[in-house]
């Protein structure tokens, strides 16, 4: 059914509850990277793939390596509106992304510790940072406002 996953390193599921099962997994590349995206159950829960995978990542917070918007929004906005940027643009979006990737130190980045937490509030004033300096080269941005929220 899933000829696409033979010998596959990433499975990026944004798809059904239990659309995968471990025999599926087992076709993939060694050490493969499995994001089971699918909420509130993913397309393979994490009990299931575990012994196959090297990465598991879900949007569930009951699980290591919880993917949630969350990390995103609210320095997005918050970057865009203390420049009063006129629009959000793909090197916005990039910055966010490697601020939040930045926020997960070195030495803690392990297989089931790649994404920061959701409680780890650093995030939000990286990636607003990262958005306002973004938002100043790139020529969207307006005018500065020194206060802040966080």
């Amino acid at each position: 059914m899933f000829r696409a996953l033979k010998g596959a390193d990433l499975f990026l599921g944004l798809s059904e509850a239990n659309l995968l099962h471990a025999k599926d997994i087992k076709k993939m590349a060694k050490d493969p990277i499995v994001f089971a995206m699918a909420n509130p159950t993913p397309e393979i829960m994490p009990e299931e793939a575990q012994r196959h995978v090297r990465i598991m990542a879900t949007g569930r917070s009951d699980y290591p390596n919880q993917i949630n918007n969350v990390l995103c929004f609210p320095g997005l906005f918050r970057g865009v509106l203390d420049c009063h940027a006129r629009v959000i643009n793909r090197e916005m979006l990039l910055a966010a992304a490697r601020a939040i990737a930045g926020s997960v130190e070195p030495e803690c980045l392990m297989e089931d510790y790649i994404i920061p937490s959701v409680f780890n509030r650093q995030v939000q004033e990286n990636v607003a940072a990262a958005v306002r300096d973004t938002a100043f080269k790139t020529g969207v941005a307006r005018e500065m406002h020194e206060f802040s929220l966080f």
